[in-house]
């Protein structure tokens, strides 16, 4: 994503911008863990195999009664009670997700209305395993032009609802989870200092679910078909994922000034051991400043992120000052980075 030089009028504006970061953090995982050796029994692979090609060894699956957004629920009151705020306090919601509860309404609305968030806007935003971070990117611009004090964001999928189970290259990939994070007002050098944005939809076709939506409307009966599932080709989106993240990290952090050697957490979006590896080596930060969790989770789509930042603030790994650098991935295809100040 590309921005013009500032006018002296935007140079005035940005001296009065509000810095955003995060003060409160959230997460919810289904109590069902499913392994490796009980995915043998579903599809002809092996624990070993999956282990090795994917670094995953056991994923989370929620309940058929369980949707994103009670996962998404859970996460949001832990979000804001870590944050010491009240949900009258919360002035919009979004959520990221690419499994919905359903078309309409958003799931954010959903959320909204258990949380008793009365006084928020909420809306859904859709990036496929991008979103979260995209997501953040606008929770900052609000609060950031003072249009807004504090911003719930959700990432929230249960990814086992388009999963084909009878698909070996893709079922042991995914796991269902959710992660929120409160943006609201931190002090002058901290919180989200930059990020970069971007997509090619030519590489659209390559992770897709062809329906359910509009082309292909979903019935029951198109619904029981693999259309309505994950489809990926592995090997272009492994190259893509390498190159994106590595890339969109280094833009992000040449914005904030920043440069690798400076960063304290590395936190990718968790699909594949082997492309988080990969986009490290490119981007010259050693593993041990990488935080990993992709071996308990699977790809937990726009939970990814936002459960490895709890994770990590609850492993010590998160201080006051750490440059910590987050990268979403996946359909569209798509990719973001942020880089923040931990406050």
């Amino acid at each position: 994503m590309e921005f013009v030089s500032e006018t002296p009028g935007q140079t005035a504006s940005k001296q009065l911008q509000q810095p955003a970061g995060i003060l409160g953090i959230g997460h919810a995982a289904p109590t069902r863990v499913v392994t490796n050796e009980q995915m043998e029994q579903l599809v002809e692979t092996s624990a070993e195999w999956i282990e090795s090609r994917t670094g995953i060894r056991e994923r989370r699956l929620a309940d058929e009664n369980v949707c994103s957004s009670d996962l998404g629920l859970e996460a949001a009151r832990q979000a804001l009670s870590d944050a010491r705020l009240r949900p009258d306090e919360i002035d919009l919601i979004i959520v990221a997700t690419l499994t919905p509860d359903m078309l309409m309404p958003a799931t954010a609305c959903i959320i909204q209305e258990k949380l008793g968030a009365r006084k928020a806007g909420a809306f859904d935003l859709a990036v496929a395993c991008s979103g979260f971070v995209y997501a953040l990117a606008v929770a900052d611009q609000f609060v950031r032009t003072r249009a807004v004090r504090n911003v719930l964001v959700v990432g929230a999928d249960t990814l086992s609802r388009v999963t084909n189970f009878q698909d070996r290259s893709t079922c042991v990939l995914f796991g269902d989870g959710a992660g929120a994070v409160v943006i609201g007002p931190v002090e002058e050098g901290s919180g989200i200092l930059s990020f970069e944005l971007g997509s090619d939809g030519s590489g659209g076709d390559l992770l897709i679910i062809p329906a359910g939506g509009g082309k292909k409307p979903g019935s029951v009966y198109e619904l029981t078909r693999p259309e309505c599932c994950i489809q990926m080709e592995g090997k272009p989106v492994y190259r893509f994922a390498v190159s994106a993240i590595g890339e969109a990290a280094v833009k992000a952090l040449e914005k904030s000034g920043l440069t690798a050697d400076e960063v304290t957490v590395f936190i990718p979006h968790q699909a594949n051991l082997r492309i988080i590896e990969g986009a490290a080596k490119r981007l010259g930060v050693p593993m041990e400043r990488v935080f990993v969790n992709v071996d308990r989770y699977g790809n937990t789509s726009n939970a990814s992120i936002p459960i490895a930042l709890w994770e990590a603030r609850q492993e010590g790994r998160l201080k006051k000052g750490d440059v910590v650098v987050v990268v979403g991935f996946g359909g569209g295809l798509a990719w973001a980075a942020a880089v923040l100040r931990w406050s």
